[in-house]
This record gives C-alpha cells, structure tokens and sequence, in this order.
C-alpha cells in the first residue's frame, strides 16, 4: 500500500477514527497506526490445543513500531519495523537486540524473512524508490541493496514469502493495470513476473501490514491476498496464477483481505476486514480445495481488520506436497491479530478465544506450538507458547 501521508487512529477499546492514511495502495487502500505510537504512518483434523496459551512479554531493544516477525526456528528469531529498524534474537527471546539499516533510517522495514542467525532478508514499503530488497549474511553486520524499485511514487512493495533460503516472491501494488510482482530463484537477482499474473483492478493492491499478504507452501505453491479481496494462487512457483474471489468485503480503500497462510495444498485461512470499522466485521475466511473456494468461519474477536494471523506450528509440520491428504492430524489452531485485539483459535476458526489485553499488536508467527512471537507498537514483542 502505498504511503501518501501520516495517520493516526485512536484505539479506545475499539478502533474508532482514521485519518489521511499512512499505508496506502496505490488506489487509495490505508492501513492506520495507533495513538502512542507517534501518530505516524502505518502463516487436520485434530485441534492442537483447548488450552489457552501463555504469553510473555519481552524486550526488543527499540521503541519503533515492529511490524513483522520470522522465527527460524525457536531460538532465531527476526523483527522489522518503522525507522529502519529490525530485532533479531539466538536465545528465544531472552535478549533481542535492535539495530537500524545504515541509509535506511527513514525506511519502514514491513516484512523480514529470516534464514539462519547470519542469514535473512528485510523489504522496506514505500512510494517509488523506498520499496527496496536488502539482505545480510553476517548477522546485520552488513546489508546489500538488492532491489529498489523505480522513483515513479506509483510502486510499492507489500510482502515477500519464501519458498527455500533463495527462492521467494514479493507482491507489489497494481501499476497500470498490471502487478509488478518479483521472483527470485537464486536469493540475489529479482525479476519481474507481472506478466503472469491476472490483471489488476482498479485500485487493487495488498496490505502492508504484517508481511503476510504472500504465503507460499511446500516446493511451488504460492498464495498472495488483495485489498479487492481477491486470492492469486500458483502451484508451479509463479509461472502462472489464478485468481479467486473471498467473502470478505474489500476494495473501499479501507477494507479488503491483508493476510493468508496455508497449513497444506488444500487447507488456508486469510484474515482481513475494515480497519476503518469500530466494531467486529467478517474477518476470516478458510478453503479446502488450495484456495478455489472460500468460507466465512466465526467472526474473529478483533475489531477492525486482523493484520496477520499464522498458524501455531512448525515449518516441520507441514505435510506432503502431494494434493491429496486433507489435513488429518495437522494443527489447526490459529492466532490472528490485529491493531484492535488478538485472538487464538483451535478448530481454525469454528469458535474464536480472545486474548485479554493483547492490543496494538501487527504479526504474528510461529516457530513450533510452543514458540510463537507478537509483534507491535513501541516495540513491543509478545511470546506465546500453546
């Protein structure tokens, strides 16, 4: 979305005001940032768990707004955020340490993808040339510019997701008509791929609240989520795409679907809504049959929009990439968030549990069932363990 002008939105036990956006696609879409938080812009059949989880406060070592979060596994874990700044961790969260990208001070890093403790990935929204691609393999020592997008203000990056330590995709807003959307095959080079995706509608972009508005999946799958509600899915790793309609209404400039993960070929859940809207919406929808068709589950207990919502497993987890099995055995608990509150789930979405108090908070993701990571507003981290 891109980003025309700063925002504030008042958080008074529900979303209550938004003014002139801060996240904006390229047709007008706006995601907002908190009060207190400067007023600027803004990833079976059996249920895991009936017990509710744990969550424990931690300490990221900066006071900027972290909006994305990529557990390696439970002990490495990386952040991102506003003001150039990421997090990352090697003891679980014990100790994060912050740090902000030399000449990305006025970057707003939306979505990190971490790889090892050496090795991860950090994509920085913004209009025209501040929607970039940088990359570290010393830890943060050193970052490499590997793409910046043309200075014409209509580009904006969203999200990135990836498939192996050197095989992603990252969404960009509609240009044209057409979605800019860039692959990589080698985790150095991005090419554009625009051409083999649907057209774009008028206005259409994605959300770039949490870095999830791609999910991929097992060698080839892919899933990307649009502020018109639509879903992109590939199964041959970006060559070509379809695009299916949700139930979630979108496509007003404040609502629209802002998140997506698949547990397996067959079985996702997407998240979104109106972050716009003072009470609860339809939020959260789910498929079957690997994004084709999709149904409404319970209205998730958060107000607005959810921003990210994943899974409360492991990447270990995920079952054979043959099509086929229907998800028995595999976790369907699931965590959503969002500005206005946070929810957890364990029939993927059957019925929703709120998580008392857990507001401001805009990713979350899992590295098993124990090990899972809210991030949000002033810096705020969030460790919960089913």
């Amino acid at each position: 979305m891109r980003n025309r002008a700063s925002s504030t939105l008042g958080l008074q036990g529900t979303l209550v005001a938004v003014a002139a956006a801060a996240l904006t696609c390229s047709g007008g879409a706006q995601a907002p940032a908190l009060v207190g938080d400067t007023a600027a812009a803004l990833h079976g059949a059996r249920s895991l768990t009936t017990t509710p989880p744990t969550t424990t406060p931690q300490q990221s070592g900066t006071t900027n707004r972290l909006q994305a979060v990529s557990p390696v596994d439970e002990n490495v874990v990386w952040a991102s955020g506003k003001g150039g700044t990421y997090a990352v961790t090697t003891d679980g969260g014990a100790k994060w340490t912050s740090h902000v990208v030399p000449g990305a001070e006025t970057l707003q890093f939306r979505d990190v993808q971490g790889v090892s403790a050496k090795v991860a990935y950090l994509l920085s929204a913004g209009q025209g040339s501040d929607s970039r691609i940088y990359k570290t393999e010393d830890g943060g020592k050193t970052w490499k510019l590997q793409f910046q997008a043309p200075a014409d203000p209509n580009y904006f990056y969203d999200c990135f997701a990836f498939w192996t330590p050197t095989r992603g995709l990252t969404m960009g807003d509609g240009v044209k008509g057409r979605f800019p959307v860039l692959r990589t095959h080698d985790g150095k080079t991005w090419k554009d791929i625009g051409n083999n995706l649907p057209a774009a509608q008028a206005g259409e972009g994605a959300f770039a609240a949490s870095g999830t508005c791609v999910a991929t999946q097992g060698e080839k799958r892919a899933w990307i989520v649009t502020t018109n509600s639509r879903v992109f899915a590939t199964s041959d790793g970006g060559d070509s795409w379809a695009a299916h309609g949700t139930p979630i209404a979108g496509g007003t400039g404040t609502a629209g679907v802002f998140t997506v993960a698949f547990r397996n070929p067959a079985h996702g859940i997407i998240g979104g809504g109106d972050f716009a809207a003072a009470g609860i919406v339809d939020n959260v929808a789910r498929s079957s049959d690997g994004g084709k068709t999709w149904k409404l589950t319970a209205k998730a207990p958060v107000p607005g929009a959810v921003f990210g919502l994943s899974y409360a497993r492991g990447s270990g987890d995920e079952e054979e990439e043959d099509g086929e099995r229907d998800g028995e055995g595999s976790p369907k608990t699931v965590v959503v968030t969002g500005p206005g509150g946070s929810a957890w789930s364990a029939d993927e979405g059957e019925t929703w549990n709120s998580l008392a108090g857990v507001t401001g908070y805009w990713a979350v993701a899992f590295a098993s069932p124990s090990a899972g990571w809210l991030v949000g507003t002033n810096g705020r981290i969030l460790k919960i363990s089913f």
